[in-house]
């Protein structure tokens, strides 16, 4: 029932099983507590219509069962009214909508004909699922084919009392054709039944199963909505007794009515004499009032897009003369870059205030120095205050997109974490990246170093080559090193701090070596054609090792991501049944032992794999 001005709305369905049951206008009489009101009748067509087919689909069905059920399917869609949008949810070990509302009659058939026994009852989930999808509002009912047994639930008695609250709550009618199997169990049919104003059939083979969802369909034709003006005097909870007649048979109908807790009809409801959508398409009805939250989300989702793209983009707009001088500039101290060039480096006002507001923000953390040895050994052209925009730029894009996607604040609160975590973790597979492949270099650059000294050349001229003949990365480390010589700086403290710079053990023992040969004395080529051979090895070894152990570690991968990808699929898939993983106490519970698990096996993997050269 609704609230349409100073009216009460509602709808009297006639349960006579033939399609010309009519009620005698003029033998319709109301009264609303201890008054008598007038009750007008008007046509069904001006309320939305849905009914949605719950279907057993348990192994406990048969093939023969399931036979007569599709049958019986097909007989309700056949003879349901063209105008009422009908849905499928299908229910075995979970349950789910096989076809939204819609008034595609040949859809609903071909996924009838679709529906297999197997698997256990979600009974209950299956009454939850199909109040949901048939929305809030409008005429609604659930004709529902099963044999009463739920072999799902965790807590029976409590899930039971949810399923008939939620038909209650939401005003729902409930058709029940009752199955007889070795489940069956009557008394939870009776009790949906009577929550949903609706009646039970018992079907014993496969007419009367037929039968009885013609039956249901047809009782949708003998429908008429009710209008009264309840008096002014009445309010609360009053007792609304209808009287009247069907043909020559009289009729009595009790309800109660809270006059002061009706849902108001908007301008979404549909006018009077307008037809539902024709089309295959899932019906657009009466949706719930947007959040605030979701629209802000996109919002976020937006300029923090645009933001990053803006951030990442921002160094290729420099100039050749502003990329000179941020080369020079990473020699100088702070306090000697002047403001012009820092206004030259940034895009705009907003972009220089938030950077500045970076720096201040990094410049009071520990951790600063070991990201910015990050961003140095993977090449990156940020300073600390744009690196920390492009976190928050993170935290906030994967913030929306979580909320987006999952919905409600665990989305929010893991699209948080995930934005924390997501670049830095990035920041560290490209700086891993880029190192690994500067000691791959390693061992060829020392033996073009070794043949240019035998050759003649100093060891300056030797680098020289070396930078000009090389691929990034060695040619770049090596050029910053060449050009710290060249200021005054000793080349083998150079090259040791080139090995700080790339976390390179290679480098520091070449280094190391150059240093022994300056004191010590002896020939420079050879010790470094010696070194070069040495690295080689340790490479070859490591890469004996690596193909030893990769089966461990394809094995790991697997098993890390198996829950996380089956994690997706069934979000994708089955969205209600994994939501509960985040909307439960439980669930929640179960989710962060997983995440635990998951942690603990991972690091142990990682561990277990993992051999040091």
């Amino acid at each position: 029932m609704t609230r349409a001005g100073d009216d009460v709305l509602g709808v009297l369905t006639v349960r006579a099983g033939r399609s010309d049951a009519e009620i005698n206008a003029s033998s319709l009489t109301g009264t609303l507590g201890d008054q008598s009101v007038t009750v007008a009748l008007e046509p069904i067509s001006r309320t939305p219509r849905r009914a949605m087919l719950v279907v057993d689909t348990s192994g406990s069905m048969g093939e023969e069962g399931m036979r007569t059920a599709r049958s019986a399917a097909k007989s309700f869609i056949a003879a349901a009214p063209k105008d009422v949008l009908v849905g499928l949810v299908s229910f075995a070990n979970t349950s789910g909508v096989d076809v939204p509302l819609t008034v595609d009659r040949a859809r609903l058939g071909r996924s009838v004909d679709a529906l297999q026994s197997n698997g256990e009852t979600a009974l209950y989930a299956a009454i939850q699922t199909a109040a949901k999808a048939l929305g809030p509002s409008g005429e609604r009912s659930v004709i529902l084919l099963s044999d009463g047994g739920d072999t799902m639930a965790k807590n029976k008695a409590r899930d039971a009392e949810a399923a008939v609250a939620t038909l209650t709550k939401g005003g729902i009618r409930a058709e029940v054709v009752a199955f007889n199997t070795d489940e069956t169990d009557t008394k939870v049919l009776d009790r949906f039944a009577a929550a949903g104003g609706g009646s039970v059939v018992q079907a014993g083979d496969d007419k009367a199963v037929t039968a009885a969802f013609t039956a249901a369909a047809k009782t949708l034709d003998n429908q008429v909505r009710w209008r009264l003006t309840p008096p002014a005097s009445l309010a609360g909870r009053q007792q609304l007794v209808l009287s009247g007649s069907v043909g020559p048979q009289p009729f009595r109908a009790v309800t109660d009515v809270d006059l002061g807790n009706l849902r108001t009809s908007s301008p979404t409801d549909p006018p009077a004499g307008g037809t539902p959508p024709t089309n295959g398409a899932p019906a657009q009805f009466e949706a719930p009032a947007m959040s605030w939250m979701l629209p802000a989300a996109i919002g976020a989702l937006f300029l923090g897009l645009f933001g990053l793209v803006a951030a990442l983009l921002a160094p290729a707009f420099q100039s050749k003369r502003s990329k000179r001088v941020a080369g020079v500039e990473v020699y100088l101290p702070e306090r000697e870059i002047t403001a012009r060039a820092r206004r030259d480096r940034s895009p705009s006002a907003l972009t220089t205030s938030l950077v500045a507001f970076g720096d201040k923000r990094m410049a009071d953390r520990k951790s600063t120095g070991k990201t910015m040895a990050l961003i140095e050994r993977a090449d990156l052209p940020f300073r600390a205050g744009e690196w920390w925009v492009i976190r928050m730029v993170a935290i906030v894009v994967v913030a929306s997109m979580g909320f987006l996607l999952m919905g409600g604040w665990i989305g929010l609160i893991l699209g948080i974490l995930l934005g924390i975590l997501l670049p830095a973790i990035v920041l560290r597979i490209l700086a891993a990246r880029r190192a690994k492949q500067f000691d791959n270099q390693l061992p060829d650059a020392l033996m073009l170093v070794s043949s240019s000294l035998g050759a003649g050349f100093s060891l300056h001229q030797a680098l020289d080559a070396v930078a000009k003949d090389s691929a990034d990365p060695l040619a770049k480390e090596f050029s910053r090193a060449l050009a710290e010589a060249r200021i005054g700086a000793e080349v083998a403290d150079a090259l040791e701090r080139v090995g700080e710079r790339m976390d390179s053990q290679n480098t520091r023992w070449t280094a190391m070596a150059i240093k022994i040969q300056r004191e010590v004395g002896g020939n420079l080529a050879e010790t470094l054609r010696t070194t070069a051979q040495t690295i080689r090895d340790r490479h070859s070894l490591t890469r004996h090792v690596a193909a030893l152990s990769a089966e461990g570690k394809l094995s790991a991968y697997i098993l890390i991501a198996l829950p996380i990808g089956l994690f997706v699929y069934m979000l994708m898939v089955n969205r209600p049944y994994v939501a509960l993983l985040w909307t439960t106490p439980l669930g929640l519970l179960m989710t962060l032992a997983a995440v635990a698990l998951l942690a603990v096996g991972t690091f142990w993997m990682s561990k277990t794999v993992k051999v040091e050269v």
